[in-house]
């Protein structure tokens, strides 16, 4: 039978891939949105500020402190990227988001499962670029190959996981090959499996199964509590497979943002190191909103590995603030293997 050998949780946001002083290029659209969802709320940044003056986060937002924190996250990185080429697995899936990259208003599923030969994914063009939400296109690099180019996907097992959901009530959407969507803003693969395609397996795809579930836009976000569940499928899908695979499962996305709540990342890194399943389907929907909303990949990769013997723990979490409002991105890493467990 295959065997689940590593586990992993990773963000996969701008800041990973762009430099400290390029975070601040974001801080013209926090000021100017009137709506950032936080704890429940919708707030303006002058708001912000008042509510979370007693966090001193001007302290956390200067350009020493940015450096500081970019660093920690990019030896995390580095951690989890040696941690996955020790494990040497043959196979995996992950699980990410899309954010209007594949799916357009025209049709929108809340969850996908991909089983094609070929994944590809291309730098973006001058049009695209200009297209893009500032601060975005100087992160490219860190998801996108400087060239169009292919990865492998693993037809049998996608086929595998979509039976399986058909067979017990999820009525996942099937991808079989990425759309070219001329004149879009994006091209090929989304940003949630770049980013561990380049700085994970560095650029040494394995062939994987994409698992795009729509975190970002009403109404048809699929809850924590689905996500799990949908996750413990995939998770007894691999180890009921007749394989001597060994598979690699990802959680990509989050941590809190595009306003930091520490309280509520700390939430979820607790949870996921006691293991507690009910924890995490409890939490409520008005928490995953926005970036945040991509913590439910993490969730969905915890219903795939609970039920692993594998261990592991944090290997470190860094709010990254740009502003005294809280603005900015959480990032977090954690990772489960069997050499943790022993």
């Amino acid at each position: 039978m295959a065997e689940i050998v590593l586990g992993m949780w990773t963000t996969h946001g701008p800041t990973l891939s762009t430099t400290p002083e390029e975070w601040l290029l974001r801080l013209p659209a926090d000021h100017a949105r009137k709506d950032h969802p936080f704890r429940g709320g919708k707030y303006d940044f002058p708001t912000l500020v008042v509510m979370r003056r007693d966090e001193h986060l001007a302290e956390q937002a200067t350009l020493e402190e940015r450096t500081r924190r970019a660093g920690a996250c990019r030896a995390a990185i580095e951690t989890m990227a040696d941690a996955f080429e020790a494990a040497a697995p043959d196979v995996a899936v992950i699980f990410g988001n899309d954010q209007n990259e594949l799916f357009l208003d025209d049709v929108m599923p809340a969850l996908t499962v991909f089983d094609g030969p070929v994944i590809w994914n291309e730098p973006a063009s001058e049009e695209q670029a200009a297209k893009m939400a500032p601060g975005i296109h100087a992160a490219e690099w860190g998801h996108n190959p400087p060239e169009r180019t292919d990865y492998p996907g693993h037809p049998e097992l996608g086929r595998r996981i979509i039976a399986a959901a058909i067979a017990n009530d999820f009525d996942v959407a099937r991808s079989h090959r990425l759309p070219e969507n001329p004149g879009h803003w994006s091209s090929g693969i989304g940003h949630a499996f770049g980013f561990i395609y380049r700085q994970i397996m560095r650029d040494r795809v394995i062939p994987n199964v994409p698992v795009i579930a729509n975190t970002f836009f009403p109404p048809n976000q699929p809850t924590a509590r689905r996500c799990f569940a949908f996750g413990r499928l995939v998770g007894r899908v691999i180890r009921e497979w007749e394989s001597d695979a060994r598979v690699a499962i990802f959680g990509s996305g989050g941590m809190s943002h595009f306003v930091i709540d520490e309280a509520f990342d700390r939430r979820i890194i607790e949870a996921i190191a006691s293991r507690d399943g009910a924890a995490l389907c409890a939490i409520e929907e008005h928490h995953f909103q926005s970036g945040t909303s991509e913590l439910k990949n993490w969730i969905a990769a915890a219903g795939a590995l609970f039920e692993t013997d594998l261990a592991g723990g944090l290997v470190d979490y860094q709010p990254c603030y740009r502003s005294e409002a809280g603005t900015g991105t959480a990032n977090g890493f954690i990772y489960w293997n069997r050499e943790q467990a022993a």
